[in-house]
């Protein structure tokens, strides 16, 4: 999972618990930062004004050194929403691993604003993508077909091995989404 500070508090937060709650390991690293150190999140709500509102949240905590990370060891990848998009994806090493993630065809799972990077990593193009609504024309720029949200943006969609989603009222498709191209099964 590639988080930075601002990352959006339930972004972050409810899929890595989801993903450990079924029994998935979730190494959760930050370009500069090592294991014990944390981000802060930001708490992105939707009030009825033009955009977001953005409140303080949380301190996440991180659980794996971002420069030891060696992408082809792990299955897939997560890419939170908020504001750590827009400038972690000026890391080339954040970018790098992206790649290897879009190139191998392995599972990404992105919301919100995390589309951002994978934008910067040039691996969606003639994939269909949703995100937040100010992502749309970086989106269409990079050769995909953004999917806009319903009206209450709980809806997600999955395009090959990518799965996004416009922001954390969709967490029950988008997770739904992600565990299904991991091949992760919970049966009741």
């Amino acid at each position: 999972m590639l988080v930075g500070d601002y990352v959006e508090d339930y972004e972050v937060m409810v899929p890595f618990q989801m993903l450990v709650m079924v029994g998935h390991d979730v190494s959760t690293v930050c370009p500069g930062k090592k294991a014990g150190d944390t981000v802060r999140t930001a708490i992105h709500d939707f009030e009825g004004d033009q955009t977001y509102s953005e409140k303080p949240g949380h301190n996440f905590g991180l659980n794996a050194d971002f420069d030891a990370i060696d992408p082809a060891a792990f299955d897939a990848l997560v890419v939170p929403g908020g504001r750590a998009p827009e400038y972690i994806r000026l890391n080339p090493r954040v970018i790098e691993i992206v790649k290897h993630f879009g190139v191998a065809k392995k599972p990404i799972a992105a919301v919100c604003h995390g589309q951002q990077v994978l934008v910067a990593a040039d691996v969606i193009a003639g994939c269909q993508c949703m995100a937040y609504p100010a992502v749309q024309p970086e989106i269409e720029r990079a050769g995909a077909t953004y999917v806009g949200p319903n009206d209450t943006f709980t809806n997600a969609v999955t395009s090959g091995n990518i799965v996004t989603a416009p922001a954390w009222p969709a967490h029950p498709q988008w997770i739904r989404q992600f565990l299904e191209l991991l091949g992760t099964k919970i049966e009741a």
